[in-house]
């Protein structure tokens, strides 16, 4: 049964000028070693950042921003079929318990978006 719904849209630049204008300061703050490490990785960076971070919107959307979790709170990651998957730590975690978060990205060279799906978990 869904919950939820999260949205989120950003632009590529605003995420690529966060980063030449604070670096690693931004990068720490907003992504998990294992996401700059990933995205850092890919050919278009700033695209796979983008898509990271309107990824972290939309699931902190479905799960309430009156929660208040911290940005490395939600993880995104690939599987081994590419597909992405949400890994959830802290207040996250807690505020799901017994739920699964389905995700959906995608983006251009301008533009990345991102939709959460709260729901139950099937038993």
């Amino acid at each position: 049964m869904v919950e939820s719904i999260g949205v989120d849209i950003v632009e590529v630049d605003r995420i690529r000028e966060s980063v030449q204008r604070w670096g690693q300061r931004f990068l720490k703050r907003v992504f998990t070693p294992r996401e700059i490490e990933y995205c850092l990785g890919q050919g278009n960076r700033y695209t796979s950042l983008a898509a990271r971070f309107a990824a972290k919107e939309a699931v902190s959307k479905a799960i309430g921003p009156q929660i208040g979790i911290n940005w490395t709170d939600v993880e995104i990651v690939n599987t081994h079929h590419g597909k992405p998957e949400v890994k959830l730590r802290g207040r996250a975690a807690q505020a799901t318990t017994g739920k699964e978060i389905l995700l959906s990205l995608s983006h251009t060279r301008s533009y990345a978006v991102a939709v959460a799906v709260l729901r139950k978990k099937e038993e």
